[in-house]
């Protein structure tokens, strides 16, 4: 087979690398593209898309069910309820299916080679790739490394059996009666809770004292208070030792150090992710690592010039929108463009019930790192537009200097909030102050209003609370 010759190689057609090569593709650099399954990577296929699928239908059969129960105030009842499990993942499968097509499409428009197979590093200009019709030799001025993560297999409970990853578990066609989730960050408790509602039994087992520990308390108790009135069980400081004796069940070390069985049809590990870079041939270029992720500097350079690395390969914050910004970023750097990375605002996004949005820094972190700070909170409970979609849990927070106003950070808890996440990033990244935003008119009757108040309320002139 001929060999590849280009300026440009990306290696995984993910959020940053799709996102990269397509860039690139646009200045007019000779771009290919090397990815072993379908364009979009986790975040499109088995991820982000598909994860939020399912909660959405989740969420649309738990209304169903509660009108059904005659528990809806507005006095809507329906007749009978039930879901099909398999022809809700059939619709996931198709919307995954337009956005993957989507992606090779906007891959062509932009002139990009794309090579299907696996890459295997020879050096740090060439990777040889098996395809289906054998091995192609791709050589290249520059390469970017953009291969992802996969989900952390616990040594005691490894994947197989009833014992899933989220891969599985966004495939799954028939709900399981009893799932027990180990872990109980982000990825957990979306999943625990979208099965929980579907109608699953769910219990979740996380080892730190609190679920979701990267948030702080006051964000995560009115997640908590939804899980528990939901039915979800709830198990901190409590550690999967591993599957019982007739492997129908998962056994636990609790708190208090005691051993309890927990019967489970699944066992969905969601403990983290880890960099994808086995069988890559990475190891023989003797790249720097911080961990067991690449390191990089400002411009997504690793330690061997010509070769750069973008998303979660490169280890946290593992999230495709700072993937997506990476790989836009470095195709300019290729292309001769002066760019550095700032990671001053990288929102974060929990879709919980209620849904957690941050973006810059919490009270704590702002304290850590020197600032007298002053807060602003406005609760939803005080929202005309919440109380009017029956949604009134949660609230929008402000955290600015004490001296200047400058907004340092805003997170929100509430149903619907990671719609905000764009004026938050954008607040911190234009360099708002609380007067900004509070003298900025927000439309009526909306939960954005909440921003406002909030800003108003760390100014000592709060007018609806």
């Amino acid at each position: 087979m001929k060999e590849i010759v280009c300026k440009l190689l990306v290696i995984g057609a993910g959020p940053g690398g799709y996102v990269c090569a397509i860039r690139a593709g646009q200045l007019g650099i000779d771009t290919v593209i090397v990815e072993a399954g379908k364009p979009g990577g986790t975040c499109l296929t088995v991820g982000c898309i598909p994860s939020k699928a399912l909660i959405h239908a989740a969420e649309e059969f738990d209304a169903t069910q509660r009108m059904l129960a005659g528990k809806n105030p507005m006095g809507i009842r329906v007749e009978g309820a039930s879901i099909d499990l398999g022809r809700t993942i059939a619709w996931k499968d198709g919307i995954v299916g337009r956005l993957t097509g989507g992606v090779s499409g906007l891959l062509q428009k932009a002139r990009v080679k794309i090579v299907h197979g696996r890459a295997h590093f020879r050096d740090g200009k060439t990777v040889e790739v098996e395809t289906e019709i054998g091995q192609q030799i791709i050589r290249a001025e520059t390469v970017v490394i953009a291969t992802g993560s996969d989900p952390v297999e616990l040594a005691n409970l490894p994947f197989g059996g009833r014992v899933i990853s989220s891969t599985e578990a966004l495939s799954l066609t028939e709900l399981p009666k009893k799932l027990v989730v180990v872990g109980g960050g982000y990825i957990g408790l979306e999943l625990g809770t979208a099965f929980s509602k579907m109608g699953s039994d769910v219990t979740i087992v996380e080892a730190t004292p609190q679920v979701l520990p990267q948030y702080d308390a006051e964000l995560v108790r009115p997640v908590m208070r939804k899980l528990t009135e939901g039915g979800i069980r709830v198990l901190t400081g409590a550690k999967a030792i591993g599957l019982a004796d007739n492997g129908e069940a998962l056994i636990v070390e609790t708190a208090d150090g005691r051993q309890q069985s927990l019967p489970a049809d699944r066992i969905l590990v969601t403990v983290g992710r880890r960099p994808r870079t086995a069988g890559s041939g990475l190891e023989e270029l003797d790249l720097d690592r911080a961990g067991p992720y690449l390191r990089i500097d400002d411009r997504c350079r690793t330690s061997m010039r010509g070769i750069y690395a973008i998303g979660d390969v490169t280890g946290e914050p593992m999230l495709a929108h700072r993937a997506m910004a990476q790989g836009e970023m470095v195709a300019e750097i290729i292309a001769g463009k002066k760019r550095a990375w700032d990671k001053r605002c990288i929102p974060a996004i929990c879709f919980t019930d209620p849904e957690i949005v941050s973006a810059g820094l919490s009270p704590a972190e702002a304290k850590a790192q020197g600032y007298e700070i002053r807060t602003g909170q406005f609760p939803f409970s005080a929202n005309g537009r919440a109380m009017t979609m029956l949604s009134e849990e949660g609230f929008v927070r402000v955290v600015a200097r004490a001296d200047t106003n400058l907004v340092l950070g805003l997170q929100a808890v509430g149903a619907g909030v990671s719609e905000l996440s764009a004026a938050f990033a954008l607040a911190i990244e234009m360099g708002a102050r609380l007067e900004d935003i509070a003298g900025t008119i927000h439309a009526h009757p909306t939960r954005s209003e909440a921003v406002m108040e909030a800003a108003l309320k760390a100014l000592g002139a709060a007018l609806h609370i």
